[in-house]
């Protein structure tokens, strides 16, 4: 599965083909499935710019989004409760309760304060929860002792530029490995045992799990195409975007999220 990610918090000063609006999103998420993306991660913004979890800013922009990936059947639409959209998490928890328009998923951070009431909101609500968890923070820890942590669909795994030591690659590789012998985890019965050392690997085709939980593994910036390779390398879910990055694997400025879509499959397809 490759899941473009449309925004993030960029904004037209990091370039003019980050789509802000509900309609260039629901545009921009068109074309992208288009090209080939099987799932769509939206920043809902403000006019001003500024992500916000209002249900006035997120149900007009679920309104437009979903009939734009309807081409891809049952894709969700996740989105994200990011502390920089409401840093105090009270009010996130708030602004959850005041949602008409229930999003597919939505994703946490698990090393900002208040995930866990964040999280159980949104379970209370029928709400999936990615577990998201970044490299250079106690992120991985706090998922272990979690309680709602059997609540969770989905591991998105990721690699920042300030957690990566100059090799993405190899932080990603560190920090799947630590996620699949944390010993804190609930392991579902079904789940494959988790191996002594080292990176999970597929077997028998089946792609890399964290305790039964399927992963999305990215990167960002200089990292975001090395680690796509590494998750399709891997059978985990893969992303790109212009929240990811604004170039190209060549190095030149990508013209839309379609494009990065494009280039990703490719990467796919020759990069191994």
């Amino acid at each position: 599965m490759l899941q473009v990610c449309l925004n993030g918090a960029r904004g037209p000063g990091d370039s003019a083909v980050v789509p802000m609006s509900p309609e260039s999103l629901a545009e921009s998420a068109a074309r992208a499935v288009a090209a080939g993306a099987g799932e769509v991660r939206v920043h809902p913004r403000t006019p001003c710019g500024r992500t916000s979890l209002s249900p006035r800013v997120l149900t007009p922009v679920l309104a437009e989004l979903r009939p734009a990936v309807s081409a891809v059947a049952g894709a969700p639409v996740p989105v994200t409760t990011v502390a920089s959209a409401e840093p105090e998490p009270g009010r996130r928890v708030e602004r959850i309760r005041s949602w008409t328009v229930l999003p597919d998923l939505v994703s946490v951070d698990w090393h900002e304060p208040g995930a866990g009431a964040v999280v159980a909101a949104l379970l209370e609500r029928g709400v999936g929860v990615e577990a998201a968890l970044w490299s250079g923070t106690d992120g991985p820890e706090r998922f272990a002792g979690s309680p709602p942590a059997p609540g969770v669909r989905r591991v998105l795994v990721r690699v920042t530029a300030a957690g990566s030591d100059g090799d993405p690659e190899a932080a990603a590789r560190a920090l799947i490995a630590t996620l699949a012998v944390q010993p804190g985890l609930p392991v579902p019965a079904h789940a494959p045992p988790a191996p002594p050392h080292g990176l999970p690997v597929q077997v028998h085709g089946l792609p890399v799990q964290v305790h039964g939980l399927p992963v999305l593994l990215h990167g960002e910036e200089d990292g975001a195409w090395p680690v796509l390779r590494l998750a399709r390398r891997l059978g985990a879910g893969a992303r790109i975007g212009l929240e990811d990055t604004l170039l190209l694997p060549d190095g030149t400025p990508a013209r839309s999220n379609a494009e990065l879509v494009t280039a990703a499959l490719a990467y796919g397809r020759t990069g191994f």
